[in-house]
């Protein structure tokens, strides 16, 4: 791993602030990893399994350029604002994701039309050029979540925090949130999850939540289900 001057650890332990980045930064890298391994795994002869493996990946890449544009539009204007030129080389490393993302797509599209014949070569380029995404987001999300936290909690209070996270929230289509919220909920852990869940009761009408509800619990085991009900029968609603 490279020594990258802009991390400083330290900014992970300050203290309980809002956090813009921790819950969907651990939904990217499940996404990531998961979607790295279906890659490797998928049988190159088996049609129906390329569908789906490309089919998760473009889920994958579409999730990660929609991220991208929340974190430019909502994110980096904050930070800029009180502390210029923290988010520069964020933002260049943005336009260098968003790039790899095109390429990447470009990847899943040759592996489609590409004969069952030579098919393995295609599949392991994709594989390769994955996995070389995945290692340079890693590293990537680790400066925003302690460089540029570090900079928002020097520059802004919980409720101005709160404020550009209702703002990020307010921009995302239901399908889309869906979609986050598949791996978001099994990614983050019990506390954080049952914050989450008692912040949308707080805001959807009951029939809606129940439903968001369900579908959360089908995306969690039996122990970790029941510690969601039980959190939330415990909260105030």
């Amino acid at each position: 791993m490279q020594n990258h001057a802009e991390y400083h650890p330290s900014a992970a332990s300050i203290g309980p602030r809002i956090d813009l980045y921790a819950d969907i930064h651990k939904a990217l890298r499940a996404a990531m990893c998961e979607t790295l391994m279906r890659v490797g795994r998928t049988d190159a002869t088996d049609a129906e399994e390329i569908r789906t493996t490309l089919s998760v990946v473009r889920e994958l890449l579409a999730m990660c350029r929609s991220h991208v544009d929340k974190e430019n539009r909502h994110v980096h204007p904050a930070i800029d604002a009180r502390a210029r030129g923290v988010s520069a080389r964020i933002a260049l490393e943005h336009d260098e994701h968003l790039q790899a993302i095109a390429d990447l797509e470009e990847d899943v599209q040759v592996v489609e039309v590409t004969a069952v014949g030579s098919r393995d070569a295609a599949l392991m380029r994709l594989y390769r050029h994955l996995s070389l995404f995945v290692a340079d987001n890693f590293e990537h999300m680790i400066i925003e979540e302690t460089s540029h936290n570090a900079a928002l909690w020097a520059h802004y209070s919980d409720a101005e925090l709160m404020e550009i996270h209702q703002r990020i929230l307010a921009s995302i289509p239901p399908a889309e949130m869906t979609a986050v919220l598949r791996w978001m909920v099994p990614s983050v852990d019990a506390t954080s999850r049952a914050r989450m869940f008692a912040g949308m009761r707080a805001q959807l009408p009951p029939e809606a939540f129940d439903g968001v509800l369900a579908l959360a619990k089908s995306h969690l085991g039996p122990r970790e289900a029941a510690k969601l009900e039980r959190s939330l029968r415990e909260m105030p609603a």
